[in-house]
This record gives structure tokens, sequence and C-alpha cells, in this order.
């Protein structure tokens, strides 16, 4: 399939003008009529009475979310990578997520990488006519060369953004796994993908700002996704991030803490551990608690595939 093929102009059409009545993201809200008019504690309630919902809402979704994690989780041990691809408040919330698991899990930028309509300005300023694009979308796919170890994300409240369903048809055709993120009942972004994930937060407070409980339903999920297929690829020991990268006062503080508490050592040592090892926090652990070299820290690791776990306990 080529990018052409990936949506025809009158399938594009459609998705630009789906009516709004039929999508629950745009809908208004019965509960949040009189808003406009009640004092500000009333305003407050209501909006985190709404909120409230969205938890609930994530897990109707989690057996597609378990899907999806699988799906990332044997795409990175192929070598594959994981996308995640939006317009607006979707995208940056994509990118966001993208952005932290490095500092967090201590991956490589390439492993997760966050797309948004508009490039990099839309970060900060609103483009909002580059969703309309289901050709960028899959131009975007071709340039990242995803392939078929990948899992691309696509993410978008309606469901129905032209620029992420063009992007996750060319994703699918290439060979990828293909997931969606959105807040609507059978939506087109659903129909596209291998994995669909529906989590339907209803109406939001103020009509179609989907920057609310939407934006909040997939910032959960996002947190799910990367931090499940994290700790499923053996970044963490129990519930403590492991692969930290100790970048600032902060990070190498934490990074001391867990080489002193799970290497059983006191702060000198572990901060010893921690220089021998190149500041790499599982080796400096391995170093600490079994009384060994560098080398051999690391190679017990490299045998254990990683995972701390297997060589400690």
């Amino acid at each position: 399939m080529t990018i052409g093929d990936a949506m025809m102009p009158d399938e594009a059409d459609a998705l630009v003008t789906l009516p709004l009545a039929s999508r629950m993201t745009e809908a208004s809200n019965p509960d949040s009529a009189e808003i406009d008019i009640v004092d500000t504690a009333a305003v407050l309630a209501i909006i985190n009475n709404e909120d409230r919902k969205v938890a609930n809402a994530v897990s109707e979704a989690l057996p597609a979310i378990q899907a999806a994690v699988e799906a990332i989780v044997a795409g990175w041990s192929a070598g594959g990578r994981l996308f995640y691809i939006g317009a607006g408040t979707s995208g940056r919330l994509g990118v966001l997520d993208a952005s932290e698991c490095p500092p967090t899990f201590g991956v490589s930028p390439d492993l997760v990488q966050g797309v948004i309509a508009g490039g990099d300005v839309a970060l900060r300023s609103s483009v909002e006519a580059a969703e309309d694009s289901p050709d960028a979308g899959a131009s975007e796919m071709v340039r990242l060369g995803v392939g078929k170890s990948d899992v691309v994300v696509g993410l978008a409240a309606s469901g129905a953004t032209p620029y992420v369903v063009g992007a996750v048809r060319e994703a699918r055709a290439r060979g990828a796994i293909t997931v969606g993120v959105c807040c609507n009942h059978d939506a087109p972004l659903s129909r596209a993908v291998d994995i669909p994930i529906e989590v339907i937060v209803g109406p939001e407070v103020v009509a179609g700002s989907s920057r609310m409980k939407a934006g909040t339903a997939q910032k959960l999920v996002l947190n799910m996704l990367s931090t499940a297929s994290m700790i499923k690829s053996g970044k963490t020991y129990r519930n403590l991030m492991v692969d930290v990268l100790p970048t600032n006062r902060k990070l190498r503080a934490r990074a001391r803490d867990l080489v002193a508490r799970i290497g059983h050592v006191d702060p000198a040592r572990a901060d010893a551990a921690l220089e021998a090892s190149g500041n790499r926090v599982k080796p400096a652990i391995v170093m600490a608690r079994l009384g060994c070299s560098f080398s051999e820290a690391d190679q017990q690791l490299a045998n254990a595939g990683g995972v701390l776990r297997r060589v400690i306990d």
C-alpha cells in the first residue's frame, strides 16, 4: 500500500465532516448545564465529580490495554519501537509520555517516540489544520521507517482525526501492530487498528473540551502502556526504578539511595559502586549486594536478560 492508497479523499473528507452529534466527546453534559451561573465552589465540584468518572472508564478498557502492553513488550523483544501519534492535546500527551521514558527507565530516546501533527511547534502553539491531512500522518510513518516489529499507538479523543487514522492505516500496511486510544464507541480509529482502546468518559464539562476528561483518560492509558511495558521488560526491581539515569542532583540522590537500600550498603559504598559502574544503577546494586566487580555484575545481568531480581533474589 502506498501513502496515496492509505485513505481515499472521500474517506478523509468523511472523517473531517463526521457529524459532531455522533461523537460523545462533543455532546452537551446535562450535569454541567448550569455551570455558568453557579458560584465558584459549585463549578469546581462539578468538574471534580466528572473527573471521578475517568478512572472507572479506564478500568472498563483494561483487557484492551493489556493486549497493547503485551504487543509492546513483544515488539521490544524483537528490536522494535513504540510510537505515539496524535494531534493537539492527544499529540502533546504522547510526546510527554515518550519524553519521560529515557530518564525514568534508562532507555534510548528512540525506543519510545512521540509524533504530533504540525511538528514540534505544535507542542506550544495550536496548529489545528495539521490534523486534517491523513497523508501527512502516513508520511510520518514512512519517514520513521515503521516496520513489522514496531507498535504504533494512535491517539484521538474523537477517534476520527484524519492525521491519526491515516498514520495507523499506513503503519498497519507496513506490518506494525497498531493501537487506537479514543473516547467514542466504534470510532473510525478503532476500526482502523489491531487493538482498539475505547475509554468512554462521557460528555465533557464544557462541551467538546476534550483536553479535560478525555485528556485525563488518555494520560492514564499512556501511563499504563509505558510503565507496564517497562515493568514487564525488567526495568524495575519490585516497584523501584532501578534503571533511572542519575542526570541531576535529585536523580543522583535517588540512585545512591537505590544502591544503598537494595545493595545493603552504606551511602559511601553506594557512591563507590556507582562510580565504578559508570553511574549504572543495576550493575552498582549487583556489585554492592554480591561483592563482585563491574564486569562480573554486568555479565550476570546480561545472562539474566537485564532483570535484576533474577540476579540478586
